[in-house]
């Protein structure tokens, strides 16, 4: 096993985390169905799809902390195919199961998050790393997507049951996928029992997750808000307001990949994410000065500040695991990512009520005032392990960099 299959174990680690956020980023397209399936408010099923990001933080260090101890297979198998099982148990009764399904789907699709992290950074030396976490992440975006054009159609012409068996099939398909095609590295770093509490008593990996769930605010904040605010707000056409948002999508994901080669060619993850973290700040305040500007100058200005909120997230994670000690860095992503997820789900509630309640630009500023208070705490934040610029990767070597786990 060599130099091409890392590519494999990239592949599949990408699938499933787009088979993941298939289902957190992708159900919500369906929300007018699942409302009428199962006769919801909209607060309820908001809350039902919330039941999926509530389960996902609830156990990210505990999967975390798995694969750092069993390896980055058994884990992803057995998170995938609990998730498949419980994506089949949400099309089977009512709101209170399907509810309680989600939930389960988040307790066990949490597994990928940590796992498939871990496993880029097992195989990949720091030469090439920010790109493999770059394509990693743009998974992300890419999956949800997907399933947000798929999704509703199946959903129309079968059923609400119908669209969360789809949703199993293709995960339980992914969980066999990691099963036969994911193995470790020769010599990889298998943690013990004990030690987990160093990292998650860390003062570096501590201020890096505060940071990335400080990141998080803009980011959701421009996922809750931008269609609303050029359509109810300034009056832009729907399908053109959606169009917007999608385009910011795609240029986000593009960002990742972006990221990443620029972290390698630089041989730093922190020095390219403040960079981004200080143009997100610039963009977010822009947006709130132009609020009233023609709305085709204040698009110029928010579309690609929505996009730049998008583009930090692979940098952070692959921070993460370069910070954690030899054999944690399951256990890092997984509390790296669990900042992520609690701000993620306070931040559309809270940047809506500051919008309605006290002005649209004030939810913008929120938004930079965030990224200020993430610039604050990456200052001076140390960089983790040895890292080699992109053009001298050839000179790396895998053997040195799995110990990284």
């Amino acid at each position: 096993m060599g130099d091409r299959y890392r590519w494999v174990v990239l592949g599949v680690g990408a699938v499933a985390q787009g088979a993941n956020a298939a289902v957190f980023l992708g159900l919500p397209a369906i929300a007018p169905q699942l409302r009428a399936h199962y006769g919801l408010s909209v607060p309820q099923v908001g809350l039902l799809l919330g039941a999926v990001n509530l389960g996902t933080m609830l156990t990210l260090i505990v999967w975390g902390v798995a694969a750092d101890r069993r390896g980055e297979r058994l884990v992803m198998t057995v998170g995938g195919a609990g998730a498949a099982v419980c994506l089949a148990l949400a099309a089977s009764g009512g709101a209170v199961v399907a509810g309680l399904a989600l939930l389960g789907v988040g307790l066990f699709g949490a597994s990928v998050n940590a796992a498939s992290g871990r496993a880029v950074m097992t195989w990949f030396p720091s030469g090439r790393r920010g790109l493999a976490m770059g394509v990693r992440q743009t998974a992300t975006p890419l999956g949800a997507a997907l399933t947000a054009a798929v999704l509703p159609v199946v959903a129309l012409h079968a059923g609400v049951p119908a669209a969360f068996l789809a949703l199993a099939g293709f995960t339980g398909v992914v969980a066999v996928a990691v099963a036969l095609l994911v193995r470790e590295p020769p010599g990889a770093t298998r943690s013990t029992a004990r030690g987990h509490g160093i990292v998650l008593g860390d003062r570096r990996l501590l201020r890096l997750s505060a940071a990335s769930g400080l990141l998080v605010v803009p980011q959701f904040t421009a996922a809750a808000l931008l269609v609303e605010l050029l359509h109810s707000h300034r009056g832009l056409a729907l399908g053109v307001a959606a169009a917007l948002f999608a385009g910011a999508q795609v240029l986000g994901g593009a960002g990742r990949l972006a990221a990443g080669v620029w972290s390698d060619a630089v041989g730093s993850r922190l020095r390219p994410l403040r960079v981004v973290a200080v143009a997100i700040t610039v963009g977010f305040v822009l947006s709130a000065v132009l609020d009233a500007a023609p709305v085709a100058v204040l698009c110029a200005v928010l579309v690609p500040a929505a996009a730049l909120a998008l583009c930090w997230n692979g940098l952070a994670v692959t921070a993460a695991g370069e910070l954690a000690p030899e054999g944690r860095g399951g256990t890092a992503l997984g509390m790296q990512n669990t900042a992520n997820y609690l701000s993620a789900s306070v931040t559309p509630a809270l940047a809506g009520w500051v919008a309605v309640t006290v002005a649209w630009p004030a939810a913008l500023l929120l938004a930079a005032v965030a990224t200020l208070a993430a610039l604050v705490l990456l200052r001076g934040l140390e960089e983790g392990g040895e890292r080699q610029p992109w053009r001298s990767r050839r000179a790396s070597s895998p053997q040195n960099s799995r110990s990284v786990s």
